[in-house]
């Protein structure tokens, strides 16, 4: 229960970055606020991967969707066993998880990219990529940055705002990562529930856990024709029952 509610408030949290990467995106196609670059194609070419509207936005919040809807109590359930169920919607989680970090990976990329180009501005010899031979050493002098005449402030604006997408897509890329960990972490240690019913008395009064160890170990031993150990005496010697239960592990990986 823990671990859906810790799923859910992740991928609750993919929502509100999903829409200020399309909000920040939209805005790196009016830099100082004014639409006619725009419509004239005098932005960084960068611009038009929709890094943050498409991949970083939208599709985003598809997963996020997804995630949301496999983590809820009222979802389908594909088949008669309850494990198999929750098995099943683990390996949709983790694969949708996935696709989340490619998404968010990629605007991360693409926006480190147009943040190391810098932007497509007039200059002295008209337009170009002021800073495009510089590899970013323009980022921390900003006495270079007057060589870009116009637009106006554009070198801020696409440093802030290509930094922003960096951190919102790095945030995206975490949650997802942590989710998919989650998901690992659900099926390999083992966190769903196995139903043993209880045919022997001295099973009766042996806690749950060890008595899964114990039909486990009476079922590999009559499996192999082992000679027959009394269940008591499987519980009684705590040696014996880890010998063979490491013994058992070992055949099954031969």
């Amino acid at each position: 229960m823990g671990s859906r509610k810790c799923g859910s408030c992740l991928s609750s949290l993919l929502i509100p970055l999903a829409l200020w990467s399309i909000i920040v995106n939209i805005l790196l196609y009016f830099p100082n606020g004014q639409a006619s670059y725009a419509s004239s194609n005098k932005l960084t070419n960068y611009v038009w991967y929709f890094e943050g509207i498409c991949f970083s936005g939208i599709m985003m919040l598809v997963v996020a969707a997804v995630l949301l809807i496999l983590e809820s109590d009222n979802n389908y359930k594909c088949c008669q066993s309850e494990n198999c169920s929750k098995k099943y919607m683990t390996v949709l989680s983790m694969i949708f998880s996935a696709l989340g970090i490619t998404f968010s990976g990629y605007c991360l990329v693409i926006s480190a990219l147009g943040l190391l180009q810098g932007p497509y501005c007039r200059t002295l010899d008209g337009w170009e990529y002021a800073f495009e031979g510089t590899a970013g050493r323009f980022l921390t002098d900003s006495r270079e940055w007057i060589q870009c005449l116009e637009p106006a402030h554009v070198v801020e604006w696409n440093i802030i705002l290509f930094s922003i997408l960096i951190v919102l897509s790095g945030l995206q890329v975490v949650v997802c990562l942590i989710r998919v960990v989650i998901q690992l972490s659900k099926t390999l240690c083992g966190t769903y529930s196995v139903i043993i019913q209880v045919t022997d008395p001295a099973l009766a009064s042996v806690p749950p856990r060890s008595r899964i160890q114990c039909v486990l170990l009476k079922d590999f031993l009559e499996l192999h024709h082992f000679p027959s150990i009394p269940t008591a005496l499987i519980f009684t010697q705590p040696l014996i029952s880890q010998f063979f239960l490491i013994f058992q592990s070992v055949c099954w990986l031969v």
